[in-house]
């Protein structure tokens, strides 16, 4: 419901906070070693992770793509009474296992991929794939290049063209365009519309747009993941990806891998 007097104007914010350094004098390792810890360490306790269980099968393989299905959150709730909408970011990726067994039980499933063969294809009764890209910025017409792009636009802008107030999970897999278009997120509180996010991260170079020495990018990346958590998000699930390089930042170094999927819950959501 809008508040009376019509929607808030929510203030633009152009920057993240940034986290204090880890240690008193800057250090990649200090930063390496706070950032990793961080995303290894579960913020809430999670259950029921595996569509399977709804079924009351139990849970086998720990997969990388993991929801919430606790009762005390919403999105178990939504899918039994088939409200339940789901958003996924993918660059070409074949596999849409996750995608399709969300909609089998019962989500509005959209995936976004620039690399469809046409504009949108609906695949059974829920399940859509739209020929879009989602960027951290809507493309500016008035720049040539740009105009090739008009299929890139920001997660804001099309849930407001598809009329879309809110998202049960939004899954991403962007190929390190993640930390950018988290950002975005946060920054234009895009995050406050959704329930679950299941995000993979790449940590073996900075990303899109990020710059910066090893520690400056290193402590971005974490600062990014307190926004969330000062926005009520809980991380539930680490997924590391072994079958990658082991590598941060360019190097083989802290036990790291090059890619984790982290799966947080809105513990605001209703």
């Amino acid at each position: 419901p809008q508040p009376p007097g019509g929607p808030r104007r929510k203030t633009v914010r152009w920057h993240i906070d940034l986290q204090p350094w880890a240690s008193p004098t800057p250090s990649l390792t200090s930063e390496a070693l706070r950032f990793l810890k961080y995303i290894s360490t579960s913020q809430v306790s999670c259950e029921r992770m595996n569509l399977s269980s709804l079924g009351g099968d139990a849970e086998t393989t720990k997969k990388p793509w993991s929801v919430c299905l606790d009762e005390r959150f919403g999105l178990v709730h939504r899918i039994r009474s088939k409200q339940c909408r789901l958003y996924s970011l993918g660059l070409g990726n074949d596999d849409n296992q996750f995608e399709v067994s969300m909609a089998k039980s019962g989500c509005e499933v959209h995936r976004f991929d620039p690399s469809i063969k046409s504009a949108h294809i609906q695949e059974g009764r829920r399940l859509w794939y739209h020929r879009l890209s989602v960027d951290w910025r809507d493309p500016n017409p008035a720049i040539a290049a740009h105009r090739l792009h008009s299929n890139t636009k920001k997660l804001g802008t099309i849930l407001n063209e598809f009329g879309h107030q809110k998202i049960d999970v939004l899954k991403a897999d962007v190929e390190s365009a993640e930390w950018k278009i988290l950002e975005n997120l946060i920054l234009e509180d895009v995050v406050e519309q959704i329930g679950q996010l299941v995000f993979e991260v790449h940590i073996h170079w900075p990303g899109f747009e990020v710059s910066g020495n090893d520690s400056t990018v290193v402590r971005y990346w974490y600062s990014l993941l307190r926004e969330l958590e000062l926005k009520d998000f809980r991380l539930f699930h680490t997924y590391k990806d072994l079958s990658k390089p082991q590598m941060f930042l360019k190097k083989a170094a802290f036990n790291a891998s090059s890619c984790y999927t982290l799966s947080w819950v809105n513990t605001r959501w209703q």
